[in-house]
């Protein structure tokens, strides 16, 4: 014997026979949060709030960046025996 049963309804009408829990509101408040992050994060990208970042960490910040450059250079101009 073969049953075939076909149901047409939204997933919220789903949910709700069921007995599953509506938790619509809290993926709304989870892609918004998402949202805020995400924005906040290409903020950081852009090249005045790069700048300002490095810059609130002083001298020695800029220091350590060119000693770190000078040494990439000199690896760089470096012959490598073979």
């Amino acid at each position: 014997m073969k049953v075939k049963l076909e149901v047409d309804c939204t997933p919220k009408e789903a949910r709700s026979f069921l007995g599953l829990p509506d938790l619509e509101g809290l993926n709304n408040h989870l892609v918004e949060e998402m949202k805020s992050r995400i924005d906040a994060g290409v903020a950081m990208t852009a090249p005045d709030e790069l700048m300002k970042s490095w810059m609130s960490f002083g001298g020695q910040a800029t220091d350590q960046f060119r000693k770190l450059m000078t040494s990439a250079m000199a690896a760089a101009a470096t012959p490598k025996g073979g």
